[in-house]
């Protein structure tokens, strides 16, 4: 009996629930258990990985089948966005360790919760779980963004509270008019059902095919419905900020799975044009992220509005659902969730060495500790950010923008994206020149240079030339992904046969 893929989920769980029955402990025992805990995702992850790669492993909890009970499904996608949340997450706890865990209570709990709700995300095959799911790691997501104090972080928590609530409403009543017309949740069988819906249920299963698009362009911070991610991220605090840096990708995530899987060619006159819809808001959204960067007054907002330049960037390659276009995004995608995360992983250690006075706003400050080191480590993140030559950003631009053929379409595509990536370069340069060039005459009470935090960021921002130097094997791996992806039969297949497997969801 195989219990690998519930492990993600449980882990973080049992975990979770441990660190609040301890919450009076004292911190080292909390961080110990919680750096572990996190640490741990990474071998599952892994793991998964390579069994995704032999073939798709379903799961089936309390060994009930489906359509009627739930499972978790990994295949190379789901393993693969398990692996990037790990990462990043242990990047985030190292930097937290240093402080920034004693901001409020419970953070490390909150932290396992996160980690839960995003890792059941990824795994899970059934429709209702995938919002069962969204909502714990939103819930979690809700104290981790009020912690620590400051009116700032209330506003924009209000703001990200509220709009997320109208998104579970929508989510529910989506699911709830599948549900009324298929008589199912389970997305290997809502892609039969819906393939063979009535003429006259399909404008209502169209409904909440639309409807779930709004929900997931809110939760990926699509135009128009961005709006809230950059005072969010910008006013949390940098681990949390960090691991946010993954939260759009679960959107991003959800639109291709559904897509290509409930909606996707088979499903007839259901079949969800993604170029009509997606394209022009992907092209919107790049246009006003990188706006909004030129326009940022810290550095925290910055690499806040760099985050909606990805999500465009990724609805791009997305829209234009080619093995190829698919295989350049889920290469960003890697690329811009870790190096996200490490800016404000960045962005906060400047915070902390400028003092609370300047922080990290983009006017000139005091002269930091070690900045001749941190203006290159800022240099080399900004080149791949940007998608300069030779970095990941680079790469994975060019494998979209090959992927995206000729014609007035991929036109568009190339002088937007060449577009944003110089409006990016602008505002990474003036970042750059005024936090470390331009100088501030009256001092100001500063932290020195911690080597764990450092360390942390580090982590992160190294996965670019990893990117590159891997760049072969990863790029396997993502091509197959592609393909699994396009061809959702063996997907379904597999889930709605498991009657004949062992417990567990195993062969």
């Amino acid at each position: 009996m195989n219990h690998l893929p519930v492990l993600p989920i449980l882990v973080p769980m049992f975990m979770g629930a441990v660190l609040l029955l301890i919450a009076r402990s004292q911190m080292s025992v909390k961080r110990s258990l919680s750096l572990g805990a996190t640490i741990l995702q990474v071998p599952l992850a892994l793991i998964l990985m390579s069994q995704a790669g032999e073939g798709i492993g379903v799961y089936a909890a309390g060994n009930w089948m489906p359509p009627f009970g739930i499972v978790l499904v990994v295949d190379r996608l789901a393993a693969l966005m398990l692996l990037i949340t790990a990462v990043l997450a242990v990047g985030a706890i190292l930097y937290a360790l240093r402080g920034d865990d004693g901001l409020g209570r419970n953070f490390h709990a909150l932290f396992q919760f996160q980690l839960m709700g995003i890792n059941g995300a990824f795994l899970t095959g059934d429709l209702f779980n995938l919002f069962v799911f969204f909502e714990i790691l939103l819930i979690a997501s809700y104290a981790l963004l009020l912690h620590g104090a400051g009116s700032s972080r209330v506003r924009a928590g209000l703001h990200y509270v509220l709009l997320n609530l109208f998104g579970s409403a929508l989510f529910l009543i989506a699911v709830g008019t599948l549900y009324g017309v298929t008589g199912t949740l389970n997305m290997a069988d809502l892609a039969v059902k819906i393939a063979e819906v009535p003429v006259a249920d399909a404008p209502l299963v169209g409904a909440a095919g639309m409807l779930l698009l709004v929900v997931f362009g809110l939760k990926a911070a699509i135009f128009p419905l961005y709006f809230w991610l950059p005072k969010a991220y910008s006013a949390a605090s940098a681990p949390v900020a960090a691991l946010f840096a993954v939260m759009t990708k679960v959107g991003l995530y959800s639109i291709l799975r559904v897509y290509t899987l409930m909606f996707g060619d088979d499903a007839g006159m259901l079949a969800f044009m993604a170029q009509d819809w997606l394209w022009p808001i992907a092209l919107i959204t790049i246009a006003m992220g990188a706006i909004g960067a030129l326009a940022a007054s810290s550095l925290n907002g910055l690499v806040a509005y760099l985050v909606v330049v990805s999500v465009g960037t990724l609805l791009a390659g997305i829209s234009i659902g080619t093995q190829e276009a698919l295989a350049a995004s889920l290469y960003y995608l890697m690329h811009t969730t870790w190096i996200s995360g490490g800016l404000f992983l960045f962005a906060g250690i400047i915070s902390r060495l400028r003092g609370p006075r300047f922080a990290s706003r983009l006017v000139p400050g005091p002269e930091m500790p070690g900045s001749l080191m941190l203006s290159g480590v800022f240099f080399v993140a900004a080149v791949s950010v940007a998608g300069m030559p030779p970095l990941s950003g680079f790469i994975g631009k060019l494998l979209l923008l090959s992927a995206a053929g000729s014609g007035m379409l991929a036109g568009w595509l190339y002088a937007i994206v060449l577009g944003s990536s110089l409006v990016t370069l602008v505002a990474l340069s003036r970042a750059g020149s005024t936090l470390f060039w331009r100088r501030d005459a009256a001092p100001d009470a500063g932290e020195p240079l911690d080597p764990l935090r450092m360390t942390a960021m580090l982590a992160l921002l190294v996965s670019s030339p990893l990117l590159v130097v891997f760049a072969a094997p990863v790029l396997e791996y993502l091509n197959a992904t592609a393909a699994q992806l396009l061809n959702p039969d063996e997907y379904i297949q597999q889930v709605l046969t498991l009657q004949s497997f062992a417990p567990g969801g195993q062969p």
